[in-house]
């Protein structure tokens, strides 16, 4: 939603049009604030973003909901950063100097504020301003998710297998930190950007992730947030610092999930697991970027999690029905990225890829030989995937077990509706047995 977009159709109450803003819109809107206040004036960057959307949501609710709800947020936050610089009692030449920068950056951005720069896009420059080396590389990414992202501190949690108690707790650490020893968040340039890449993959793939499988509402895709994920990562690949093959094969494995979202949903908006997919919409332009993108990856000896996730999406987008889809290949690469990046979900899929290839037991088996498998048990996905091989083992009533549990924890619209689905059928007549496929 840029400065001169209208209401957004179907947003028109004041709690929704905040919330798309908030969610959308904080990365450009702290990279605006952040050219009048500085870079190392984060937090107060954060706080006036956050004052601002407090204000438009009591005025909007009395008043009404203005032409450019866009443009009157972000004139609100930029008179309270100039109040907020006036109180810090800044000289009143200095001030003003900053303020006239910044009309002049705003009214030609393209010019005044990007000759300048090496990394032409706020939202991207201001990523690796927050992956600072000198904080670790979880607190990295985690700042960046909840400053310039809009995550919530609950799906920041999900996505790392958390609690919000701990993610908060992280959070305030790392401000404190921050302030404590005066580390200074300046723009990196030249051979300092190598240092944050890794830190900035990570936010972009957990941003990617939010949207392909949003964590709770709804609505199970994001398209948005994937559109942006992507144009970031494409941003990224274009500039030297960034234009490695873990970057590429980030934005590769991107554009091949991104191909198949015409397909996981059905007419009423249910999940559609992959043997039901129509495969015929997926979007084969997106495939064959893809896959250029994997083919530039692979240039040079370096490996990454990207490279494996990427392979696994390549040989799903590419086997022509799913009886052809190489499951061997996909679990020699979940072997693979089990090695270099083990994590309970790796190895939950990994247990998906042995179910497929030697049977529902042995999936079983697989699942119950994870580490670290109680991190797993908030998770909807695991309790999913035991109802299913459950029931292809005809054990009806653990199915039905697995899959109660999974519903209560399910928080997306889509999958309530396909666990619901599930749990109907492992209650029915447990007599027969309907071959069907792991959640894809």
């Amino acid at each position: 939603m840029s400065s001169g977009q209208a209401v957004p159709t179907g947003l028109a109450q004041p709690a929704q049009l905040v919330e798309n803003f908030f969610r959308h819109e904080t990365g450009r809107l702290h990279g605006a604030l952040l050219r009048l206040v500085g870079v190392h004036n984060l937090a107060l960057a954060e706080d006036v973003a956050q004052e601002a959307m407090l204000r438009a949501l009591r005025t909007w609710s009395m008043g009404g909901v203005p032409p450019n709800p866009s443009a009157w947020i972000t004139q609100v936050a930029m008179n309270l950063a100039r109040d907020a610089l006036r109180h810090q009692r800044m000289s009143t030449g200095k001030e003003t100097a900053l303020i006239t920068h910044f009309d002049q950056v705003r009214s030609t951005p393209a010019v005044a504020w990007e000759a300048s720069h090496e990394i032409r896009d706020d939202a991207l420059r201001l990523m690796f301003v927050c992956c600072h080396p000198s904080i670790a590389p979880d607190a990295q990414v985690v700042l960046a998710l909840k400053v310039l992202c809009g995550f919530s501190t609950g799906e920041i949690a999900r996505a790392f297998l958390s609690s919000e108690s701990a993610i908060e707790k992280q959070l305030t650490r790392t401000k404190q930190r921050i302030a404590e020893s005066g580390i200074g968040f300046v723009l990196p340039e030249g051979s300092d950007l190598g240092a944050r890449l890794d830190g900035v993959l990570a936010a972009l793939y957990l941003l990617f992730n939010e949207g392909y499988k949003a964590s709770a509402g709804d609505r199970l895709l994001r398209e948005d947030l994937c559109a942006e994920a992507i144009r970031l990562a494409s941003v990224l690949v274009t500039h030297p610092a960034g234009r490695t093959p873990r970057s590429q094969a980030l934005l590769a494995l991107m554009l091949l999930s991104t191909a198949r979202f015409p397909s996981r949903l059905d007419e009423h908006g249910a999940l559609l697991r992959l043997n039901d997919q129509d495969r015929s919409k997926w979007d084969q332009g997106l495939i064959e970027r893809g896959l250029m993108h994997l083919a530039e990856a692979a240039q040079g000896s370096e490996l990454s999690e990207y490279h494996l996730q990427a392979g696994i999406a390549a040989i799903h987008c590419t086997a022509p029905d799913y009886a052809s889809t190489d499951w061997e290949r996909i679990l020699l690469h979940y072997d693979e990225l089990n090695r270099i990046k083990p994590s309970p979900i790796v190895a939950l899929n990994r247990a998906v890829a042995v179910a497929h290839l030697h049977g529902p037991q042995a999936g079983l088996d697989a699942i119950a030989e994870i580490p670290q498998r109680e991190r797993l048990d908030g998770h909807y996905l695991l309790h999913a995937v035991l109802g299913e091989l459950h029931w292809r083992l005809k054990n009806h009533q653990a199915a039905a077990w697995s899959y109660r549990r999974a519903l209560g924890l399910a928080q997306v619209g889509p999958e309530q509706l396909y666990l619901t689905r599930m749990l109907e059928r492992a209650a029915d007549d447990p007599g027969s047995e309907t071959a069907t496929a792991l959640p894809g």
